[in-house]
């Protein structure tokens, strides 16, 4: 039963990042029925930044080891929602008024781009995350011996998803938001400024696959400059089996992926973990072929 449970807040850590990236790709689809196939690699470019920013700094010396963190988390994901920024504006914006598998396309280019850009900044080898920047602690939570480090990336995931869901329900900003992935055309003679929202969308969707990529590389202690492939493909994939365009959704299927990888790697074996978390996406999308929340969809009257 130990097993089971320490399995449990693995997985949950895990599906937590899974989370993050997810909700890049569903806004991005939500707002422009787009899916950003790039959006994996600006997760790499967060792991990278929290590295380099770690190494130049020296926050470390000047700060302590939470305050290294937040630090880290703060940088990186302005940074990388300015690359995010870019992206939209050099790769989809000239396209959106063209054919739909256009901007796939470009998306396809900006992800191989930015693979190489990082591979050959960096190198190919995989890079290693200091590892005392947070302290080794485990915290006693009924009678488990939980890593700090795994409980911070959880709630950490947690309250972003959370900060996330009540600006897009609560906020005027939000509301546009909604507004334009209803109907563009509407929410223009509304007085939205539908450039303006999409950029938004593109800000916030890489800042929280940056933070995501920070967390991967303080969570594991290396990265390595494809990793934005298999995440970005399990992100997306947990994007589906919530939901594509369903923020809920996605932050749902981000946390159920990581625990069905979690137990599956410890009950049947590591090797299938993968194989496992697809095979139950396929089941579902049988019985649910808009995922479990089901895609967010506005009826048109």
């Amino acid at each position: 039963m130990e097993l089971f449970f320490q399995q449990l807040t693995n997985g949950l850590a895990v599906g937590g990042i899974y989370a993050l990236i997810a909700l890049g790709y569903t806004m991005v689809y939500g707002v422009l029925k787009l899916i950003n196939f790039a959006h994996g690699d600006l997760f790499t470019i967060g792991a990278y930044l929290g590295l380099t920013l770690l190494s130049a700094l020296g926050l470390t010396d000047r700060l302590g080891p939470f305050g290294v963190v937040i630090a880290l988390a703060i940088m990186v994901m302005g940074l990388v929602a300015v690359v995010g920024i870019i992206l939209e504006r050099i790769a989809y914006r000239p396209l959106r008024e063209s054919h739909r598998l256009s901007a796939v396309v470009s998306a396809l280019g900006a992800s191989i781009f930015f693979q190489n850009a990082v591979m050959l900044i960096y190198g190919a080898r995989y890079q290693v995350y200091p590892h005392d920047i947070l302290p080794k602690v485990v915290i006693p939570i009924f009678g488990l011996n939980v890593p700090l480090l795994r409980i911070l990336i959880l709630l950490t995931s947690v309250v972003m998803m959370a900060a996330l869901y009540f600006f897009i329900q609560k906020t005027r900003t939000g509301t546009a938001i909604r507004a334009v992935a209803i109907d563009q055309g509407a929410a223009k003679l509304m007085g939205i400024n539908v450039n303006a929202v999409i950029m938004i969308v593109f800000l916030i969707g890489p800042a929280l696959g940056g933070a995501a990529g920070l967390m991967v590389g303080l969570y594991y202690g290396q990265i390595n400059f494809t990793m934005g492939w298999i995440y970005g493909l399990k992100a997306f994939t947990a994007a589906i089996l919530g939901g594509i365009g369903n923020i809920p959704g996605a932050m749902l299927g981000g946390l159920l992926l990581g625990v069905i990888e979690a137990l599956g790697a410890a009950y049947i074996s590591i090797a299938w973990k993968d194989a496992i978390a697809f095979v139950v996406l396929i089941l579902i999308l049988i019985v649910r072929p808009t995922g479990l929340l089901g895609e967010r969809v506005a009826e048109k009257v």
